[in-house]
């Protein structure tokens, strides 16, 4: 998953030279209040995956995917390898959330756009 510290471009390269050709695939799961993932976003990683050296670096695209959203990032001709549909499969009504690490280690850590840190919640029980 990209996007965690950096953008999702910058992430994406930087993981790949880490990973020196070890590296499968990015998951891009931009959360809605970023802009959500857009096929201009995918080719733009594509791009930049390529130029560096790491074409064979597969992208998944995930996130509130449905049928309408896989049609747009087909029609609009983005470099998606895997299509990650979770909650759209079941015919339940969805609970869309998310969870999120802040801190590891007693080291306050967070995704980027987020607070590091435990936000304190009297409606919450620490359970470990």
């Amino acid at each position: 998953l990209v996007d965690t510290f950096e953008d999702e471009v910058r992430e994406s390269v930087t993981v790949a030279k880490a990973m020196q050709g070890r590296l499968q695939g990015v998951r891009l799961d931009t959360p809605s209040e970023r802009g959500r993932v857009t096929a201009d976003l995918v080719k733009e990683v594509r791009a930049w995956l390529d130029l560096e050296g790491f074409k064979e670096v597969k992208i998944v695209v995930s996130g509130g995917l449905n049928l309408e959203r896989i049609r747009y990032f087909i029609n609009e001709g983005a470099p998606v390898d895997i299509f990650a549909v979770g909650s759209y499969i079941s015919d339940a009504s969805p609970i869309d959330f998310t969870a999120d690490l802040h801190e590891v280690e007693g080291k306050p850590i967070a995704k980027r756009g987020r607070m590091p840190g435990i936000t304190p919640n009297p409606r919450l029980k620490r359970v470990m």
